[in-house]
């Protein structure tokens, strides 16, 4: 029994009773896939008659990309080995290794942190021309001994951090004399532009298998070698690797009006997608948008559901929906364990055919964690150039980059992403001093009518520059964000790069550790945002920071505190009374809010809180997050994580 026979009998039955919903239970177990399992528009129910492909009550049926890994042997050493067969072959190589449930880690140098370059392997002054010159992207010179001409190195594979983004490299040559490294591909950005030294390191080496939970392919021999962790028992190990990039795809035609309709999978896992690295391809990008596959992936899907499915243990991203694909629901579903982001809605260019633009689609109640592994800028939730979409009662955490990314116009181009709603959703530990210029929700471009609001944001910290809650950058025009809490992040809690008539109404923006609460970056010739009736809370680091001369900006109505004693101070050292006789903050005050327990992080308001006095209306952080059954609005507390410690914080 497969997926794919049900979906053949369901054919059948279709075509001697159409038009009657039809339910298909599958029996628990684990269900091998070494291609992906396609619904085409043939496989369609309609609104009075679904097609419904359920898990069997009590029951998890996995679709699994994975192969089972056996016969393991103990030695050399600590390690344990196995024979691969089609890899000393050329049938068969991966690049991903579950063991036990849990990711391993494929053998990397440093064993922890990174190496630090000695520089672009093609010096430049010009840093405007370098970004068009191709030869300053391909090669890094390296200090010391940190790369060698280990065995195998055509397999091995370099990780440069640049800002926003890392890339992947495979090596073309290694000089020892020169220490000059250079890559069959180029990176996005020159090397060393963001940092002359910068940070990466090397994977897939056999002499990284000193760290346990590691493991190491060998291509001429076949072997597999892995480094146990403690307490790991031989003849217990189930080891997975993954094949093919996609496990399901619902593919339809928007541009012949035949899309996929009206067809529901319910509690069904998909589980162990693999990664290839080309040779000759730049593998680089903001928000690892251009990755062309997703674990599971909906083209012109129509009224279609996820509900209460997994999707973990992949390669790329868990969920695409493009191509046309508009009213989908994604209900109650875990994507975790991902190898860039969660979730993808759009594209990165917008189709001119209105039935091929994706739009209307629902991200609810899902807990979306654990992300860039591989590609390390993937994000939470991404909407490209897409409209008319709702992300709420999410829980997003744990990714290196940003929780939920909205728009992909840059500056003040006519808008290709608008209406889109991203409410009441918890979204936490983010970028862990990996990448820069992130942010808890990130927005791009002109969006009118667009809603960040509810969102309780926290525990943002970028590498240098950024780590803020709510960030709209290049040309965010017309947003409204309102009631959210935003607190324990890097450089602000609301920051906006440029942008056009934003609104910051009713917000709780607390404890950024450097800058300021709230941060300006360029001035422009019209009215940047309004920031009225919230609640403005420091201890010890500017209230405003960044770029504020030009006066293109409201703000009235506002409570501003600092817990450290010291009096705030605005632009230019201006006390607040020296502040409103310049036009800004009419009605403002300066006053304790009065919440429960701002220790740790209770910012509910006391009866006789001066913030109602303002007319803030106090926000219910209960009505934030999953929502359901104990069991599901309790998952996210089963995961284990170390404190992330903000700048100016001790262990």
């Amino acid at each position: 029994a497969t997926l794919s026979a049900a979906r053949d009998a369901v054919r059948r039955l279709k075509a001697a009773r159409p038009g009657r919903a039809i339910r298909v239970l599958i029996r628990g177990g684990v269900y091998r896939l070494s291609e992906p399992v396609v619904f085409g528009p043939e496989d369609s129910g309609t609104a009075e008659g679904p097609i419904t492909y359920a898990a069997w009550p009590g029951e998890k049926p996995v679709f699994s990309g994975g192969r089972p890994i056996g016969r393991w042997q103990e030695g050399p050493g600590r390690l344990w080995s196995t024979h691969v067969p089609g890899v000393r072959e050329g049938r068969w190589y991966f690049r991903q290794l579950f063991v036990n449930g849990r990711r391993a880690t494929p053998a990397r140098l440093p064993l922890e942190g990174f190496f630090r370059s000695a520089g672009p392997g093609v010096p430049y002054k010009d840093r405007t021309a370098a970004r068009r010159d191709p030869k300053t992207k391909i090669s890094i010179f390296y200090r010391d001994d940190d790369l060698r001409r280990w065995e195998n190195l055509d397999d091995a594979v370099v990780v440069i951090f640049h800002s926003w983004t890392a890339s992947r490299h495979v090596i073309q040559s290694l000089d020892p004399d020169k220490r000059l490294v250079r890559f069959t591909a180029p990176s996005g950005w020159p090397m060393g532009y963001w940092e002359k030294n910068q940070r990466y390191y090397i994977e897939f080496v056999r002499e990284g298998l000193e760290a346990p939970g590691s493991w190491y392919l060998d291509r001429p021999s076949g072997q597999l070698f892995y480094h146990p962790l403690e307490g790991e028992q031989i003849e217990r190990i189930e080891a997975v690797a993954p094949g093919p990039a996609e496990l399901l795809r619902l593919e339809g035609d928007a541009a012949a009006g035949r899309p996929v309709s009206y067809v529901r999978f319910e509690g069904l896992s998909f589980q162990h997608t693999g990664w290839t690295m080309p040779r000759d391809e730049m593998v680089d990008g903001q928000a690892a948008a251009g990755l062309p596959t997703a674990a599971v992936h909906l083209l012109a899907a129509r009224h279609c559901l996820l509900r209460r499915c997994e999707i973990a243990h992949t390669g790329g991203y868990g969920l695409w929906l493009e191509g046309g694909s508009k009213d989908n629901r994604v209900e109650q579903c875990q994507i975790h364990d991902l190898g860039a982001g969660g979730v993808r809605i759009g594209e990165t260019r917008l189709p001119d055919d209105p039935e091929q633009q994706t739009e209307r689609n629902e991200i609810y109640n899902c807990f979306i964690h654990d992300g860039g592994h591989v590609y390390h800028a993937g994000v939470g939730v991404w909407i490209g150039r897409s409209s008319y979409n709702t992300v709420h009662h999410n829980e997003i955490c744990d990714f290196l980059y940003t929780g939920v990314s909205v728009g992909w116009s840059w500056g003040y181009a006519p808008t290709t992403a608008h209406h889109n709603r991203i409410e009441f959703n918890h979204i936490h530990h983010l970028g862990w001093g990996q990448l820069s210029d992130m942010g808890g929700i990130y927005c791009l471009g002109v969006s009118p009518g667009t809603r960040l609001c509810y969102n309780r944001i926290h525990d943002v910290l970028s590498y240098s520059y950024g780590g803020w809650g709510l960030y709209t950058d290049e040309g965010s025009t017309e947003i409204l964000m309102e009631n959210n809490i935003v607190y324990r992040v890097k450089d602000g809690a609301f920051h906006q790069h440029y942008g056009r008539e934003n609104i910051v109404r009713n917000n709780i923006l607390a404890l950024s550790a450097t800058y300021g609460q709230i941060r300006r970056s360029r001035e422009e010739d019209h009215i940047s945002f309004t920031v009225e009736k919230n609640i403005i809370y420091s201890r010890g680091v500017p209230m405003l920071g960044g770029n504020w001369s030009n006066g293109n900006f409201r703000f009235r109505s506002n409570l501003y505190f600092d817990a450290s004693g010291q009096p705030p101070r605005f632009p230019g050292g201006l006390t607040l009374q020296q502040w409103q006789a310049k036009g800004q903050d009419a009605g403002s005050i300066l006053a304790d809010p009065k919440f429960v327990d701002p220790q740790t992080y209770d910012f509910r308001l006391q009866p006789d809180s001066p913030a109602l006095e303002i007319g803030f209306k106090p926000i219910d952080p209960d009505r934030i997050g999953l929502v359901g059954p104990p069991q599901w609005v309790d998952l996210p507390k089963q995961v284990r994580r170390k404190k992330m410690l903000l700048p100016g914080e001790a262990e």
